[in-house]
């Protein structure tokens, strides 16, 4: 086919409650300038709908995962995330996304950068954005991705095969350090808060502090323009005390609001993204909430009824329950895990309208 524009293979997954297109290292241009305006060009960036890209024009849905092999002995594939910025031209590549890195491991499988084992294949994720490594573990009988199961995670319709992931060593993923002010709980803007980093830069603060019962929908939350303005004060506040000196201009560190369990769980969350309220919970927010339950002197502990880190710990949020499981290594770090599903929906190629020096080799 005869055509101006130029193409890149492209595979649109879904991962956990996040959906977004994954592409190889090697299919995109080295530099990073490049490589960004490209994202944005096929994301369609700058327009609320992202009417000229595949992007959703929603957070959850302009996402991207970019995989590679390997570039430290430790794991099996790099993992570059990018957040791109629906009504903004901007791309993020700070944070980590925990549900997109669902659906890592079955696509490196898939592209041939790791060969599946029967029952069940552990790879080993580096994710670049952090440094950090994370072990997911899929299904693969006979060798081959499974994606069909019973197990049902809130925020996604419909069943699908489990995924653990095991985050190893989450804490300190941008600032180094798990309490990245050195203090558990502190005051911001005339309210208790809780700086953490673990698996992503977070500030918590109590729901009721800001006049909130915490089970409000995410909906009256985002038209709440008092309540964002707020939240946007104290999470630049936070951000600047964290050493992230250009928090204005990045999605970390992420607000969360914290209340006590309505449905049995431990804590109830509504998570920021950060300018709109999550419609289930990020994964990567879920770890670090886990760890600041495990950590003494967090506004998360304080709210805790009962401290038995033995059990699961169950996040309400809006969508229903997310459990992330703590244990302890023999030199005393946590490791958190969760289980998620992910689900391959379309493969082909992705066209963009930039000139061909933009562009990858096999553009």
């Amino acid at each position: 086919m005869s055509s101006d524009l130029l193409s890149v293979p492209c595979v649109l997954m879904r991962g956990g409650t996040s959906k977004g297109p994954f592409f190889l290292a090697d299919d995109l241009p080295a530099d990073p300038a490049l490589r960004d305006a490209f994202l944005l060009d096929v994301m369609g960036s700058g327009h609320p709908l992202q009417i000229d890209g595949i992007g959703g024009g929603n957070p959850l849905s302009s996402k991207v995962a970019i995989v590679g092999r390997a570039s430290r002995a430790d794991a099996d594939v790099d993992y570059l995330f990018a957040q791109v910025r629906v009504d903004q031209r901007v791309v993020d590549t700070t944070p980590n996304c925990g549900n997109m890195l669902a659906a890592v491991a079955p696509f490196a499988i898939e592209a041939g950068l790791v060969q599946a084992r029967h029952p069940q294949t552990q790879v080993r994720i580096h994710n670049v954005n952090t440094g950090k490594v994370v072990v997911a573990t899929v299904q693969t009988p006979g060798g081959r991705v499974k994606y069909r199961g019973d197990t049902v995670i809130a925020g996604a319709p419909g069943a699908g095969s489990p995924i653990s992931l095991a985050f190893l060593d989450a804490a300190g993923t941008r600032t180094g350090r798990l309490l990245p002010t050195g203090h558990a709980s502190e005051r911001i803007d005339g309210v208790d808060a809780s700086c953490v980093d673990c698996a992503m830069p977070m500030v918590l603060v109590p729901a009721q502090a800001l006049g909130l019962r915490g089970d409000e929908a995410p909906a009256r939350l985002d038209a709440d323009a008092a309540l964002l303005r707020r939240l946007e004060k104290i999470r630049i506040e936070a951000g600047h005390r964290m050493g992230i000196a250009d928090a204005a201009e990045r999605v970390i560190p992420k607000p969360v609001l914290l209340s006590p369990p309505m449905h049995g769980g431990t804590l109830q969350v509504r998570y920021f993204m950060p300018q709109r309220c999550h419609s289930a919970l990020a994964i990567t927010g879920a770890v670090g909430i886990a760890t600041a339950c495990a950590t003494e002197g967090t506004v998360a502990q304080a709210m805790l009824r009962e401290r038995d880190l033995a059990k699961p710990i169950t996040l309400e949020h809006p969508s229903g329950t997310l459990e992330v499981r703590l244990e302890r290594t023999a030199a005393g770090d946590a490791i958190a895990s969760v289980v998620r599903t992910a689900r391959r929906l379309l493969e082909g190629r992705v066209f963009t309208s930039l000139v061909p020096e933009c562009g990858a080799a096999s553009m």
